[in-house]
């Protein structure tokens, strides 16, 4: 399914614009002091990208959602999710082209993913189809789990697991692909969106 997703760092903005379309938010910690690429991450489904603009302070994306992996608990709507998400945003291998990294990224990544990654319970492909803003990024991963403690202690299960998701990545992705960004998802409608209008009306 193809959405629109804008990163920026205005949380009121990010949080506006997605209750309005009945998008899904994510929100970095306003505390935290590291330099990030974005704060904020907004996924809608409209035909018009100019009501995303105040929250794509950053880039504004054409994207097509792979879900790898559904949490087996429901989330509320409207209220933060269960667990936190680290949002990954990829960059192709300088060796690749876009298309070579995706489809590795997909075909390949996303099993070793499942089977290296134990604690994860939730997992989300955003593929860029298109930069119409802002940097330009291959995709975004959204990694997520039911707690932050489950984040930093069970990414991986053994340094066998770290050394075959690092070889992996490091196959398909550029390495100087920006720094993640742990986030708290809220789905203000249905998570991937769905426009609010069906037609033909009347």
């Amino acid at each position: 399914m193809h959405e629109l997703v804008v990163v920026g760092n205005d949380f009121e903005a990010a949080t506006e614009i997605a209750s309005n379309l009945g998008g899904v938010c994510y929100l970095g910690d306003p505390d935290e002091t590291r330099t990030l690429p974005f704060r904020t991450m907004v996924r809608a489904a409209t035909d018009d990208p100019q009501k995303l603009a105040a929250a794509a302070g950053v880039g504004t994306y054409l994207v097509f959602s792979r879900v790898i992996r559904e949490r087996p608990v429901a989330a509320q709507v409207g209220t933060p999710s269960p667990g936190v998400t680290a949002v990954f945003p990829l960059l192709h291998h300088p060796d690749l082209s876009h298309q070579e990294s995706d489809a590795h990224w997909r075909d390949v990544h996303a099993e070793l993913a499942l089977r290296h990654h134990p604690g994860m319970w939730d997992y989300t492909q955003l593929s860029v189809v298109r930069t119409l803003d802002g940097p330009n990024i291959d995709g975004f991963a959204l990694v997520a789990f039911d707690s932050l403690t489950s984040m930093r202690e069970r990414f991986f299960g053994d340094d066998n697991d770290r050394d075959v998701i690092y070889a992996d990545v490091a196959s398909f992705a550029d390495p100087k692909s920006p720094r993640r960004v742990v986030a708290t998802e809220t789905i203000y409608g249905r998570r991937p969106p769905t426009a609010h209008v069906t037609w033909p009306q009347g």
